[in-house]
């Protein structure tokens, strides 16, 4: 049995079209799978799926043989907003999730683990700095960092590069490359960047649109490891993979198009005759439009 297993998987909200429909997936320990599709389709449901934040509406979901109903430390998740408590410093918001999972650990032990995943992310110098201190990449760095403190069995990341410049994600798409190559940690990537996910994972799988979105094709990243960003534009099983990718979201699993036709009934309106002649006695009335003028023929008997 594979160590993440989606089995069926579909979810809804409410009286609305299922969100997700008919999710099988499987992830081996230690793979990085990146999920791409539409802003939009669905990705950061299937990720709260996952994380056990909400419940499928039907099938299953298992990490290790055993089935996820409610959230657990043995998944690490980072999300695009950060989620940082705005009043604590860095090492306040990495500890206190290192307190809450290994909370039988000496102070000390928590100190030094809590310093180390500081040092990781090379945020040391600003350890004591609050999250409005800090700009948005070295705060999603905290985020990367308390998530891996926590040791889980797998790591969730939830477009966790969305908000960020150009030049900030791909120093983070670095740092995460970096830190899996270190680790070997089950990584699910969901992203809408498919360069993104062809370069930090082992397989991509892309989300078709929604309303009852569904994965497409699983395909094999089999680029060799570190890979180099300028040299992988030019490597063609990037430029097959993407391909690939990209005919299938822009295809099969492209947006779905609705037509809609209805008929406009439109106002009885022209411009006004501001020439045509005012009533008699030099009273303010509106300027009269063309087709309130009526011709009347007067006869008169001296």
């Amino acid at each position: 049995m594979a160590f993440l297993e989606l089995k069926t998987v579909s979810k809804g909200y409410g009286s609305r079209s299922e969100v997700l429909k008919d999710i099988n997936l499987e992830i081996e320990r230690g793979e990085f799978v990146a999920i791409v599709g539409y802003s939009g389709a669905g990705k950061t449901t299937l990720i709260s799926l996952i994380a056990g934040l909400i419940k499928p509406d039907a099938g299953t979901i298992t990490l290790n043989d055993l089935e996820i109903t409610d959230p657990g430390p043995d998944r690490g998740i980072v999300f695009q907003n950060y989620s940082l408590l705005p009043w604590l410093s860095v090492f306040e918001n990495i500890y206190l999730a290192v307190d809450q999972v290994f909370c039988n650990w000496a102070p000390a032990r928590k100190q030094q683990h809590t310093e180390k995943y500081i040092a990781m992310v090379n945020l040391t110098p600003a350890r004591d700095k609050r999250p409005g201190e800090l700009s948005g990449g070295m705060r999603q760095r905290v985020s990367v960092a308390r998530a891996l403190a926590m040791d889980p069995q797998i790591l969730l990341l939830d477009e966790p590069l969305g908000a960020l410049d150009a030049l900030t994600r791909s120093t983070l798409q670095d740092e995460i490359g970096r830190i899996w190559e270190e680790h070997k940690k089950t990584i699910v990537l969901i992203t809408n960047d498919v360069d993104e996910g062809i370069y930090l994972s082992d397989r991509i799988i892309p989300l078709s649109a929604g309303p009852n979105a569904t994965l497409g094709p699983s395909i094999a990243v089999p680029i060799p490891r570190p890979r180099d960003r300028k040299a992988i534009n030019h490597d063609p099983h990037f430029r097959q993979i993407r391909r690939e990718v990209v005919e299938y979201l822009l295809g099969v699993g492209g947006r779905r198009h609705v037509t809609v036709s209805r008929k406009l009934f439109l106002p009885d309106i022209e411009p006004e005759d501001l020439n045509a002649p005012r009533s008699i006695l030099g009273s303010r009335r509106r300027p009269i439009r063309r087709h309130e003028i009526r011709k009347e023929t007067l006869e008169s008997h001296s």
